[in-house]
């Protein structure tokens, strides 16, 4: 089932379940309401029967007492009542009734009459079928002094057939003395009751349909909300899967599935980062392999010349030591290509791991300094230290020749007719190094690449003398970092390069 359905199916479900909840609460407490206020109207006759006089207590003696009823407003009484559909009876014991003859005797249990000699009202309610099946007492009553004779031998019956279909209530009479002397009872034929209860039960009816009808409205309008917003999703999804990440959903931020639509398009945005940067690494790599192959094809072809010049005896003998030393200078420069290649791996992946110890950087430096140059005068370059005599830091011995010789060899290449300089100095719980050079330079967009693998800021200037293959500076970043040192570089073109290095010491 499509998820469509399932919101409308859903959202129907619980809007219909608390249509019905809401429904059959407001019947209940509209048919309370229908018996409350029958229950209500017959008080207010009851007490209108106690306040008219229609009855009187007469004292016969201390011993007896005798009801003396006025017959014809009784009658009067009980006609106008019959016309609002009330019928009327009168008790003076628990099974002894004295108005109208010979009628109906409702079932008092005793429990009741003992509520009503504690002058409480009785509330009953009966079904159409004539069960009781609610009770209910309230405060006592107000005291009533009657006065009734003995009862009338024959009076007509008010109830019809349907008596037994009553809701009434019972109101109790008291004398002076505050005893019991009669009962009211009124009552109202359940069938009027369940019209007005039946007439609420079609309007209700009315009502959920209608309200059902519109639930399953809305329901359609909140699913279609909700998997239209899905639906884009999807849609994006599929254009992520064929490769084009240059996609944005559109959210406003209100709920759950804007916030999923935000995370789309930052997922969407790093993937298209990620694949221009795969290009970029792609092409990067392609035109290092063919860097690679031209610097390795060179020694190759001049060690293939060299040998079979060897071989046929066509060198001099006295160039065959120069030879000889121009094959050992092109090994060489293969065996560096190789060892770049094969460090970069190495770091990357952690299998180098650091003997970090204190050291004398100055004296570091000062060795690199003299091993390379050599290699500065040849580009009418010179050197320019400021360093103290001892500067401690806390490195690995090998892997801090890498990082300044890499980087020493980077500025003797790109300087020409130049300083390159060296300073240290101590800061607090750390050790800072700078190299410097008044050579061509970079832009801030070279400067930010230089750390990249086979990246060349000046690929027109190779210097085949030294093997230059734009793996250099990347292991001098990854040899920092595995110092957890930092490097910053600072460079304009034609002014030249600064690289700083930071070292911290060693931890307590």
């Amino acid at each position: 089932m499509k998820i469509f359905y399932q919101q409308v199916i859903a959202f129907f479900t619980v809007i219909l379940t608390l249509l019905v909840i809401l429904g059959f609460s407001f019947f209940h407490l509209m048919k309370e309401n229908v018996y409350r206020n029958t229950w209500f109207q017959l008080e207010n006759y009851a007490h209108s029967l106690k306040s008219s006089g229609t009855l009187r207590l007469l004292e016969v003696d201390d011993s007896r007492e005798s009801l003396i009823v006025n017959q014809t407003k009784l009658e009067s009484f009980d006609e106008l009542l019959q016309g609002q559909g009330v019928h009327m009876t009168i008790y003076t014991k628990r099974d002894e009734i004295i108005y109208p003859n010979n009628a109906f005797k409702a079932s008092i249990s005793k429990k009741e009459w003992k509520k009503l000699k504690q002058g409480k009202i009785i509330y009953r309610k009966f079904d159409i079928a004539g069960r009781r099946v609610k009770k209910k007492m309230v405060k006592p009553t107000t005291n009533l002094d009657v006065s009734l004779p003995e009862p009338p031998k024959k009076l007509d019956s008010a109830y019809s057939t349907e008596r037994q279909q009553l809701t009434d209530i019972f109101v109790p009479c008291f004398n002076a003395r505050k005893e019991l002397v009669a009962v009211i009872s009124l009552g109202s034929i359940a069938s009027n009751i369940k019209e007005a209860v039946t007439a609420v039960e079609v309007n209700l009816l009315y009502a959920l349909l209608i309200s059902a009808a519109l639930g399953l409205i809305v329901s359609f309008i909140l699913a279609h909300y909700m998997t239209k917003k899905i639906r884009r999703l999807q849609s994006a999804t599929k254009q992520i899967a064929d490769g084009n990440f240059d996609i944005a959903i559109k959210n406003r931020g209100k709920d759950e599935l804007d916030e999923l639509a935000h995370d789309f398009n930052r997922m969407a945005s790093s993937l298209a980062a990620s694949n221009k940067e795969i290009e970029r690494q792609e092409e990067l790599r392609l035109r290092f392999m063919a860097d690679a192959a031209h610097e390795m094809r060179t020694p190759l072809t001049t060690i293939n010349g060299i040998l079979e010049g060897l071989a046929y005896d066509v060198i001099p003998e006295e160039s065959k030591e120069k030879s000889i030393t121009l094959m050992q200078n092109e090994t060489k420069r293969l065996i560096r290509l190789v060892n770049e290649n094969l460090d970069y791996e190495k770091i990357r992946s952690g299998v180098i791991v650091l003997n970090q110890t204190e050291l004398n950087a100055s004296e570091i430096i000062k060795n690199i300094a003299k091993q390379l140059e050599a290699k500065a005068q040849e580009n009418n370059d010179c050197f320019e230290l400021a360093l103290p005599d001892e500067l401690p830091i806390y490195a690995d011995y090998d892997r801090l020749v890498q990082i300044v010789f890499n980087i020493t060899q980077n500025a003797i290449q790109f300087t020409q007719n130049g300083t390159i300089g060296f300073s240290g100095e101590r800061g607090y719980r750390e050790t800072v190094i700078r190299i410097y050079d008044t050579g061509m330079g970079m832009t801030s967009e070279q400067v930010q690449n230089i750390w990249e693998r086979y990246y060349k800021a000046d690929p027109s200037r190779t210097n085949k003398k030294y093997g230059e293959s734009g793996l250099g500076l990347s292991i001098v970043k990854q040899l920092v970092d595995l110092h957890q040192a930092k490097i910053e570089v600072q460079s304009q073109v034609g002014k030249g390069t600064t690289f700083t290095m930071t070292f911290p010491d060693k931890q307590a």
